[in-house]
């Protein structure tokens, strides 16, 4: 069950991380999937026009940060334990890279979950992402 919709999820985002909320955008939030955009703007190339791969770890963290959040609410400090990404290929240029995440686990304490990134327009994924979250007791 969803406690928290696409508008409080991006609420929540600009109220808490304001410094980095606008480079992301929701596209779907259900209780299986949720789907979060980089808005790629130059800041987040790197020599040769590419998206660096910061940005593409960026996009994955927040990815499963707000899947875990849509699900158990606004909790501000559940953090990052392990990420582990794959880089497969280059992302095309001058376009957003969309990630699809899914939460593989959600316990009391740890979340895990897995993102695939790719470029909006095409259906080859160039990054795959697991990501451990710590929960903070309530």
């Amino acid at each position: 069950m969803l406690k928290m919709n696409t508008a409080e999820l991006e609420a929540f985002l600009s109220a808490e991380f304001l410094q980095v909320a606008e480079d992301f955008t929701l596209d779907a939030v259900t209780e299986n999937k949720l789907v979060v955009r980089l808005n790629v703007s130059d800041r987040h190339l790197r020599p040769g026009g590419t998206v660096s791969g910061p940005s593409m770890f960026g996009l994955a963290d927040v990815g499963v940060y707000l899947a875990i959040l849509s699900r158990i609410g606004p909790v501000a400090l559940a953090v990052t334990t392990n990420c582990s990404i794959d880089f497969m290929r280059k992302p095309e240029a001058g376009r957003d890279i969309i990630c699809d995440t899914r939460l593989l686990k959600l316990g009391r304490v740890l979340a895990v979950g897995e993102c695939h990134l790719r470029s909006d327009g095409s259906e080859k994924v160039v990054a795959r992402a697991s990501l451990t979250y710590s929960i903070p007791p309530h």
